[in-house]
């Protein structure tokens, strides 16, 4: 940590805070974490079930940082804890969340249960001691685009207008019920309702983040080893266990979606300027994605089988992509967003927050070290003894 005195954006020193940090052990809190570790005077009341991504932070005790770093092993279903731990932080960030594609389909109740009802104590407990919320939502609040139902070859579906995704102006538009994909984005934006509705009432001082595809080293991406042994993980994760497992890419439903993918490291920057500048993120949802980084699913599996190869040195499969129904993929009740492209404009006028790294080098990183974690787990696999 740098020893100079730290300011914010306005040049007023950065003061020490505790941050109570539910969902720490995760992709996204565990580089939450090291970048408030190794960057900042915080201390971190880390809270989750698993602690496996952040053990590096908390052993040995001789770190530098141990005295700052608090592991809870805590689930917020049903631990009364979990309130004393907010009243003695600063500044609460709600990380926890069912968030892979399979599950709202095939546990929609678990899901929206996860997704609002596990929050209701959080947003409660915050706004009932005067304490900040910072909440991670998603960019599936949006649901689909307006331009998604324009005919194909209509010139307004060109129109940014029509596609890309504004905080404070594009509607919210799910499928149908009976589409149980969209539970999970409804869950996600009834609280963010709620929250927000809380802060008109009550005074909850709040900002809340909706991530566009986070990607970098740490995501779950082998099933039983990084990640759950069973269930479909989101698309990068999934083409990246395909690729380590020398498996075709599924594309489903021709792979013609479009996304837009963000460096891991670049969006804890922009994390971190909202949890040291109160006063430019309080009361603002932010968008925090790349939109120079947008591609089709279909040319994310062609640039992902390229660098691999490199990475790797292994040649890519003759047949590396293969087409296959949404229906087949997840099962009844599947519907998708076609297009989501962020709209950067409050972030970077609040925090001057703008992403760096270009889609391949954010890819290559991450599958540089999705490569080395799996040789070294298929190494340890062939070590372990055999029982006689």
């Amino acid at each position: 940590m740098a020893s100079q005195a730290r300011v914010d954006l306005d040049g007023c020193p950065i003061k020490p805070i505790t941050i109570c940090m539910i969902g720490a052990g995760g992709f996204i809190g565990s580089h939450l974490c090291e970048k408030l570790m190794s960057e900042t005077p915080h201390k971190v009341l880390a809270v989750d079930v698993y602690n496996d991504k952040i053990k590096h932070l908390l052993e040995p005790a001789s770190l530098p940082w141990s005295d700052r770093i608090q592991f809870h092993r805590i689930n917020i279903k049903h631990d009364s804890r979990l309130e004393g731990l907010i009243k003695m932080s600063d500044l609460t960030i709600n990380l926890a969340a069912i968030c892979t594609p399979a599950d709202y389909n095939t546990r929609p109740l678990d899901t929206i249960y996860s997704n609002f009802i596990d929050a209701l104590p959080v947003v409660k407990y915050c706004s009932e001691n005067n304490k900040r919320l910072i909440h991670f939502s998603t960019c599936e609040v949006y649901g689909k685009t307006i331009g998604s139902f324009l005919p194909k070859d209509h010139p307004l579906r060109q129109d940014p207008e029509y596609f890309v995704l504004k905080e404070d102006a594009s509607p919210c538009i799910f499928g149908p019920i009976e589409k149980q994909r969209w539970s999970y984005a409804c869950a996600k934006q009834l609280i963010e309702r709620l929250i927000y509705a809380e802060g008109a009432e009550n005074g909850l001082e709040f900002t809340i983040v909706r991530p566009f595809n986070w990607i970098g080293p740490r995501m779950d991406f082998i099933p039983g080893i990084d990640g759950p042994s069973e269930g479909v993980p989101r698309v990068l994760a999934c083409f990246s266990n395909n690729l380590l497992r020398h498996e075709p890419l599924k594309l489903v439903d021709g792979g013609q979606s479009q996304r837009t993918f963000v460096y891991i490291k670049d969006a804890i920057e922009a994390v971190l300027l909202m949890i040291e500048n109160p006063a430019r993120a309080n009361g603002h949802i932010f968008n925090v994605g790349n939109p120079n980084n947008e591609v089709t699913v279909r040319q994310l599996a062609e640039m992902m089988t390229q660098i691999y190869s490199k990475v790797s040195g292994e040649p890519p499969l003759d047949s590396p992509t293969i087409d296959v129904s949404s229906k087949e993929f997840y099962g009844e009740g599947y519907d998708d967003s076609d297009k989501r492209i962020p709209d950067m404009t409050i972030i970077n006028r609040q925090l001057g927050w703008n992403p760096k790294t270009s889609l391949w080098d954010l890819l290559d990183s991450t599958l540089t070290y999705q490569h080395r974690t799996y040789a070294e787990a298929i190494k340890k696999s062939i070590a372990k003894p055999v029982a006689s």
